[in-house]
């Protein structure tokens, strides 16, 4: 999950706890939240100026009506903060690694919620630390 770090950091997430994660207004990303369980673990990235994964994060409560859309059919999901990388992965590192070569991150840059598989999850928690 991909966010810019100044409308809303995971210092922020860390310090609130649990956030519903919403706003989002893209097909593909609005499917991939409504794909997530409860439980699943999700690597939070900030976009923009950093472009680097810093923590995880746990789905606490499954897709469900976005209250913040006006019209449409959007959905959010819950989430609680879980670890903070002591080493953050920058997009440099991901794009240098051979693990995240298929990785939607690499490959959609620009969405804002993507799968990851096992391994890819796997590789941001071994590099972050």
């Amino acid at each position: 999950m991909k966010q810019e770090p100044e409308k809303y950091s995971f210092e922020d997430l860390e310090k609130d706890g649990n956030t519903l994660w919403d706003g989002v207004r893209n097909y593909q990303a609005r499917n991939n939240l409504r794909e997530m369980k409860l439980g699943d673990s999700v690597v939070f990235y900030h976009s923009s100026k950093a472009k680097e994964a810093v923590g995880t994060a746990r789905v606490v409560r499954e897709g469900y009506p976005d209250p913040t859309a006006k019209e449409g059919d959007w959905t959010c999901v819950d989430l609680e903060f879980q670890i903070k990388f002591k080493n953050p992965v920058s997009l440099r590192t991901v794009k240098a690694t051979k693990t995240f070569e298929n990785c939607a991150l690499v490959r959609q840059s620009r969405l804002s919620v993507m799968p990851l598989t096992t391994q890819e999850y796997k590789k941001f928690l071994s590099l972050g630390g």
